[in-house]
């Protein structure tokens, strides 16, 4: 069954408890419509991102916008752009960082919201529990492969790396990732946000 509620689907996502024994509790944090034309499939949310309630309002953000080509204003228009990560609320941290994103969140609501983006022309797939539920053939794959045969997916979705600052180091070794992949980005957000 297709729902075309957005608004009703984002009302129950923000009451979800399902994931009550967090560290910080939950707090659902999606973006999404039904016009939406872009989809930015993340991970999950950090602690700022959960302390602050906007999605990618960090540097990771600044990073993402800046690949896009947009400013806050068309990046925070649920009219334009649909923020759906593979787990909802901040996970907790653990020896390496963050935690996985709980997969209570997709089995109880992924399919549901992708039902309701039937606008979405470009997907945009970042992280490895992101590429394992939208890209499972990329599974064997390291993210650095999956993202440099991009080609493979476009123009309809696409895989990137994550655009934490963390992420320098790999940015400075992978520099066809700026010069081939971002400027087609850039061209295409452009022309779906016209």
């Amino acid at each position: 069954m297709i729902v075309n509620d957005s608004d009703g689907l984002l009302k129950e996502i923000r009451a979800c408890a399902e994931c009550k024994g967090l560290p910080l509790g939950p707090r659902p944090i999606v973006q999404f419509s039904t016009n939406s034309k872009l989809l930015i499939v993340g991970q999950a949310p950090g602690r700022i991102t959960h302390n602050k309630g906007i999605p990618f309002d960090d540097p990771s953000g600044n990073r993402l916008r800046d690949w896009l080509g947009i400013g806050r204003d068309e990046f925070y228009d649920a009219q334009k752009l649909a923020i759906v990560p593979m787990g909802f609320c901040f996970p907790g941290t653990g020896k390496g960082g963050d935690l996985p994103p709980r997969s209570e969140c997709a089995a109880a609501w992924r399919n549901r919201i992708l039902e309701t983006l039937t606008s979405v022309e470009l997907t945009l797939i970042i992280g490895r529990y992101a590429i394992d539920w939208h890209q499972p053939d990329q599974g064997s794959r390291s993210v650095t492969e999956a993202v440099k045969d991009w080609r493979q997916l476009w123009p309809n979705k696409l895989i990137l790396p994550h655009p934490s600052p963390r992420n320098n180091r790999w940015l400075k070794q992978n520099p066809w990732f700026d010069e081939e992949v971002i400027p087609v980005l850039r061209v295409k957000v452009g022309e779906l946000f016209k």
